[in-house]
């Protein structure tokens, strides 16, 4: 008797197993100082949260993200037995960017208020900014609520806007947490695919979390637009630092 594994709980674990696979990636890439947007040393002074406090953070976000995601496809489960066929794959490609569209929208405007409601900001949002230098498994380090609100929901939400079938999801919910760690990494390494494609990227990301950004900068994970339309867009300079790596510096007008 073959034992298989639905499209539901695999939509539900990949994801998280791509989280921590691709953020050990990063981990091991971390050393390399010639390709870091802070030093090493910056980010043990400034973040003020210990690794094993965003580890344990992380995974309670992820045990959120999982009860949701069994309810989602329980509730929308079509109790025939029969797996929803297959769109084409224009279709698919298609249905991947209105859920990055639907993504980015919710994730802009909740994120941008967050930072505009004082109390939102020091009880809820702020935990997420005590990595004022990012790194890849501190993706998701979020309040608990925040991590439901924004990342969860906003997920559950892009999902159903979409129309895409449980099997689209495993494979967009794992870009979307590819893309999401790779923004936080701290990182510039040569020959990234997805700085090819998306402005958004480690470097745009990483002025956000610097004092100078917290008011700008707020799309995430795939375009800019909402910030460039509603004018909470910072241009930024990548440059050397003399003792190796980068710095991303704002361009003043």
């Amino acid at each position: 008797m073959a034992f298989t594994v639905s499209d539901e709980i695999l939509g539900t674990f990949v994801p998280i197993a791509v989280y921590w696979i691709y953020s050990g990636i990063y981990v091991i890439l971390g050393d390399l100082e010639n390709y870091r947007l802070h030093t090493k040393a910056e980010e043990d002074v400034k973040n003020i949260v210990s690794k094993r406090t965003v580890v344990k953070g992380v995974l309670v976000q992820q045990a959120f993200q999982i009860t949701v995601s069994l309810l989602l496809f329980t509730v929308i489960r079509d109790d025939s037995g029969i797996a929803k066929p297959q769109p084409s794959l224009p279709m698919i490609a298609v249905q991947f960017l209105v859920a990055m569209v639907a993504l980015d929208t919710w994730q802009y405007f909740i994120h941008r208020y967050m930072h505009i409601n004082k109390f939102l900001y020091k009880h809820i949002h702020s935990k997420h900014h005590t990595l004022v230098v990012p790194y890849a498994f501190g993706a998701l380090y979020n309040h608990p609520l925040e991590g439901l609100l924004l990342d969860t929901i906003g997920g559950a939400l892009s999902f159903l806007v979409s129309g895409m079938t449980p099997r689209t999801g495993i494979f967009f919910f794992s870009f979307a947490t590819i893309k999401t760690v790779d923004d936080h990494c701290g990182l510039w390494l040569p020959g990234n695919i997805l700085h090819v494609f998306f402005s958004n990227n480690s470097a745009y990301h990483d002025v956000h979390h610097q004092l100078y950004g917290s008011k700008y900068n707020f799309s995430q994970p795939f375009f800019v637009m909402w910030d460039k339309i509603l004018g909470t867009y910072m241009p930024y300079s990548l440059e050397k630092r003399k003792e190796g790596g980068f710095e991303a510096r704002p361009i003043k007008d």
